[in-house]
């Protein structure tokens, strides 16, 4: 196992917007990764959406939670500067998700697993439940949960929309067509631009395609036995959601022991971007408790 940092000119505070990409060697790959925050404790490891790298992720939810907590986030194999190809599987990135975690030393990890990176979550914390001590999951459901197979559909038609309109894709399926969803788009977009350096890789078009079958086989498969999963787990989805359903994660809150779930109003798939002034101390509180 091999590490290597790459690090940008120094600056007086480390955010997410300037904090080194990393690469870590698993089992042969090249994993590219990114870390901030105090050490020590439980740190919490970041699993991104359908076709994120890491510049993808939030700033004012990285940075919120960083203040308080280390945090880990990486690009799975074949993503962003991961080597390697994207998995057909969501049990496979669940895998890759185990690999790393193991290969960076951690025997115990708080996951925060947004949209796919819920599934992946899901399948880290049945996989290997020792190494899980809460779950952050938000803007998911679980695997086998009636109608995920359409996100084919779904995605097909928002990028069409952002061909047609030269925008952003993210902006019908994150965020909805409302005066408010649209300023909290702008907002969010403007945010994923504070890091100007050190940028990751562009996903591949492989990589988006195994995604996309991988999300879709997942609404597919046979639904998991989530009463087995009794770390806490603190669920967050917006009221509208195109591409997971609202109902979806409320299910599959219900069918875990230790699980409360947040909803909130006027908001899609990415709602907690819209309303992060209140996920973030939520989150902090829940990570606390």
């Amino acid at each position: 196992m091999t590490t290597r940092t790459h690090t940008p000119n120094q600056t007086t505070t480390t955010t997410w917007s300037n904090t080194p990409n990393r690469t870590i060697t698993v089992n042969g790959t090249p994993f590219t990764y990114r870390e901030l925050g105090p050490k020590g404790g439980i740190p919490v490891v970041f699993l991104h959406h359908l076709m994120a790298t890491l510049d993808d992720w939030d700033p004012e939810i990285i940075d919120g939670i960083a203040a308080t907590h280390h945090v880990i986030a990486f690009d799975n194999r074949g993503v962003g500067g991961t080597g390697g190809r994207v998995p057909h599987d969501i049990s496979d990135m669940g895998d890759d998700a185990i690999a790393f975690i193991r290969a960076k030393g951690l025997d115990k990890v708080d996951l925060f697993g947004f949209s796919m990176g819920g599934g992946v979550a899901q399948m880290v914390a049945l996989k290997a439940p020792e190494l899980v001590h809460k779950m952050i999951l938000s803007g998911t459901g679980p695997r086998g949960g009636g109608g995920i197979e359409e996100i084919i559909r779904v995605t097909a038609r928002a990028y069409l929309k952002s061909f047609l309109t030269f925008s952003d894709a993210r902006n019908f399926l994150f965020f909805p067509r409302t005066p408010e969803g649209k300023a909290a788009a702008r907002e969010y977009f403007a945010r994923l631009k504070r890091r100007t350096a050190n940028r990751d890789k562009r996903i591949s078009m492989q990589a988006r395609r195994a995604q996309l079958v991988a999300i879709r086989d997942a609404g597919l498969h046979a639904p998991d036995d989530l009463s087995v999963l009794t770390m806490p787990v603190f669920v967050a989805n917006g009221d509208n959601d195109l591409m997971v359903k609202s109902e979806h994660s409320i299910d599959m809150a219900e069918r875990m022991p230790n699980a409360s779930v947040t909803i909130y109003p006027r908001s899609g798939h990415g709602g907690v971007f819209q309303h992060h002034r209140t996920f973030v101390p939520q989150v902090l509180d829940f990570l606390a408790d």
